[in-house]
């Protein structure tokens, strides 16, 4: 069966290790983030996030960072490029170009995310 990450039952169970010469698939998904990740990114203050999100989220969809936010959940959307690659994954290394700082949903997956515990790994 072939894996695709748009239908996680697909999904290969996740082992230490998978990552490496992992050709990305997670990082072509949807990625919401909260106002800790804006701060820890460094493209938003801890004080614009307490004053106003809303406004925060008008500045980052001008920039073209997000593409959304969702007040009912207080999550921002990361904007895809048009191929669906996250905004920060690099089109040549497939590595992710803010790995120290990435948001808390990429840190935890595959933990998190449509099937826990299982990976929609595509070697290079």
């Amino acid at each position: 069966m072939k894996i695709d990450k748009d239908k996680p039952w697909t999904w290969i169970k996740y082992k230490e290790g998978m990552c490496s010469g992992c050709w990305g698939s997670c990082c072509t998904m949807p990625v919401e983030i909260g106002a800790a990740d804006l701060v820890r990114l460094g493209i938003a203050s801890s004080d614009e996030v307490e004053i106003s999100r809303k406004k925060v989220a008008k500045k980052l969809i001008k920039k073209g960072v997000v593409s959304s936010y969702r007040e009912a959940t207080d999550l921002y959307m990361l904007v895809q490029r048009s191929n669906g690659d996250c905004y920060y994954l690099d089109s040549k290394t497939r590595l992710c170009t803010v790995y120290e700082l990435r948001p808390g949903v990429c840190r935890e997956f595959p933990g998190v995310g449509p099937r826990p515990g299982f990976c929609p790994q595509r070697k290079k």
